[in-house]
Order: C-alpha cells, then structure tokens, then sequence
C-alpha cells in the first residue's frame, strides 16, 4: 500500500526520462578505459597530496625513508578510498566512467547508490580481485555486464546516450 503522503522518490535523471534504447549496460573494455583514465586522474592528484603531505611532515630530504613510504603507502589508499566512494555515491561514477557516459546505478530502481552499496562495492573489488581478476572479467561474459562486485553490491554500470 502506497503512502499517498510520502515524498516522491526520484530515480537517475537520465535513466528515468528515457527509453531502454537511450542506454545500455557498459561492457569490459569500456570499463577498462574508465578504469585507466581514474588512474591517471586520480594518481595525479591523490600523489600530489599524499607526496605533499609527507614533505609537510619530514621536510625535504630529512624524512626517514621507511616512515615517508608507509606514511605515503597509507594516505594514498585512504584517500582513494575516500575520493571513489565520494564520487560514486554523489556523482554515480568515477571520473573515468563520467568522461565516457557511464553511471553506476543501484540494479533494482536504476536509482543512485546507498552508501552501503558504495561502500560495499568499493571493497567487494578485493572478491573481483582475487583468482586472477576474475570477477571483474566476468563483465565480459554476465547478460548485464555485472562483475561479482556489482553482483554483490547490488549495481549496474551503464552507459547512458541522452
């Protein structure tokens, strides 16, 4: 029973608006592309900081070279966990995927993330990870182009023509 005082619940605006002709699900080598370009994108800017931060902290060339590597090692995988949970959870995508057309939208209402499924997806890669990347090759061969981390975060990547 619907509450007819609820608030509206909205779903992707450009998925919503369209026709299943207007988008289609992205397949690997797609994704292989966006992941390239957040890889450049994002190891630019996160090496900056991170390499910024360690200067700030041990100065130039006074900095025990065991401490700057882990303290470099640490902050760089936090804030690239931080920055690709952020972007998929406001802007349904990494940067990559937003340069190529690509949203990561929730499987059942086509709508935005939760921020478990964010999160959940960022850590499911390690499961796609492992066994020589398997699950991120299953794109390839899944009907919806889901690999086990979108399988288990619940979501879809598709590629949006509007």
């Amino acid at each position: 029973m619907n509450n007819p005082y609820a608030p509206p619940v909205a779903k992707v605006g450009d998925i919503d608006d369209q026709k299943p002709d207007d988008f289609d699900y992205a397949g690997f080598w797609w994704r292989v592309l966006a992941s390239v370009i957040d890889n450049i994108v994002l190891g630019i800017a996160i090496g900056l900081v991170s390499a910024g931060l360690v200067i700030a902290i041990y100065g130039l060339g006074t900095a025990d070279t065991v401490s700057a590597v882990v303290l470099n090692y640490a902050t760089s995988t936090v804030l690239t966990t931080v920055a690709v949970v952020l972007f998929w959870k406001f802007k349904q995508g990494s940067p990559g995927k937003l340069m190529l057309s690509m949203k990561i939208v929730d499987a059942q209402t086509l709508g935005p993330l939760s921020w478990g499924q964010c999160i959940g997806r960022y850590f499911a890669y390690i499961l796609s990870f492992l066994g020589l990347c398997i699950g991120f090759m299953w794109v390839g061969w899944d009907s919806r182009k889901q690999g086990w981390h979108d399988k288990l975060a619940g979501t879809l990547v598709v590629r949006v023509y509007k």
